[in-house]
């Protein structure tokens, strides 16, 4: 198990919290683990957590700091109209049952409310689906105990969704790969990979870390929620629902296969979200790359591989990220794709249009 020792060892400092919490079979159980006696056998340390798992998303403090980034976080409200102002007052008033329901397995979670948000590209949308501001609260909490577990297995070729990480960071890494004398690139594009994830995959994946069951059924239960378009109930049976604090990390679980992939036929690659480039030194290669992961990320992970979409030419004719590339005394450098300024230009007029019945006060905010 790819977890390091010291995670777990911190876990001493909640031990306090975890006793508060568990029935009094467990806190008997609990009481008398002596992390002092065993601080050589870390694999304990690690396997009771693991197989404890949701015990420590249902912290209070965990919980706490969940329901925090929530409300700074804002957004509209799911399904059930709730607001994230009208959180505190639910929470205080019912949340000894709802750790109960979760901790008994009988937590349902509500259907997420459908958003499309249009994408660059005439008539295409961005399906989003937007959970209950209880329900982003439990994905918070389940979120930031996953993270630093799953940190720890992440490839450093990967930049997004990831703390101290960003699309900076990968424009700097593609940098460095192409003044190492990789030009050539498979410019991956995934079919609609949020709405296309395999949840008996994703399952299985996340099963080979995480011991406790019950933890994996409140993640299950959160894949296949379902949503409400226009009034009308959809089931989920495959994708995770983008939208909510836990799929960017769902994402980069099930994407971490494509990065081990990767790594163990050394191949130079940046990946950011769903958005893969895959470097190499000639066009040939780059080419002969592309032909033989295909079967790995269609055949092994079941995602579909957008063949109009991907394509392999040279880092000068690649838009990534929003930027391009071009070299400058015999250096990468990259720039903002004109689509990019034309993007940024039309936000400015829309913002700036004195025919819009908005106040100067809030046309300055929004600019």
């Amino acid at each position: 198990m790819n977890v390091t020792e010291s995670r777990f060892k911190n876990r001493q400092l909640h031990i306090e919290d975890y006793l508060q919490m568990v029935s009094a079979e467990q806190k008997e159980y609990a009481e008398v683990f002596d992390y002092s006696k065993i601080a050589e056998k870390s694999g304990v340390i690690t396997d009771y957590w693991m197989n404890n798992l949701l015990e420590l998303i249902l912290r209070k403090d965990n919980l706490n700091k969940a329901y925090r980034q929530v409300k700074k976080n804002k957004g509209k409200g799911g399904i059930d109209g709730m607001q994230v102002d009208e959180l505190l007052p639910y929470l205080r008033e019912n949340q000894e049952t709802l750790i109960q329901k979760i901790r008994e397995g009988k937590y349902k979670p509500n259907p997420v409310r459908r958003v499309e948000i249009p994408k660059e590209a005439k008539g295409e949308f961005r399906k989003l689906g937007v959970p209950t501001v209880v329900d982003r609260v439990i994905q918070q909490a389940i979120a930031q105990e996953l993270s630093p577990i799953y940190e720890e297995q992440f490839s450093e070729n990967s930049f997004g969704f990831r703390p101290k990480r960003g699309a900076h960071d990968a424009l700097r890494q593609c940098q460095k790969n192409v003044n190492d004398g990789y030009v050539y690139v498979v410019d991956m594009d995934l079919e609609k990979f949020f709405d296309t994830v395999s949840q008996s995959k994703l399952i299985e994946v996340l099963s080979r870390t995480i011991k406790d069951g019950r933890v994996i059924s409140l993640i299950h239960k959160y894949l296949n929620v379902g949503v409400i378009a226009k009034g009308i109930f959809e089931h989920t049976e495959e994708g995770v629902p983008q939208g909510g604090p836990l799929s960017p990390l769902l994402s980069n679980v099930m994407l971490n296969e494509l990065d081990k992939e990767l790594e163990h036929r050394g191949h130079r690659f940046v990946r950011y979200a769903d958005d893969c480039m895959i470097f190499c030194k000639s066009k040939r290669s780059a080419e002969r790359t592309l032909k033989n992961i295909i079967p790995f990320i269609e055949g092994k992970l079941f995602l579909k591989v957008n063949r109009k979409k991907t394509k392999v030419d040279h880092i000068s004719k690649v838009k990534y990220l929003g930027y391009t590339f071009y070299r400058c005394k015999g250096k990468c450098r990259f720039r903002v794709h004109p689509k990019s300024v034309e993007k940024m230009k039309n936000k400015i007029r829309e913002t700036t249009d004195r025919n819009k019945g908005i106040s100067n006060e809030v046309r300055e905010k929004k600019y």
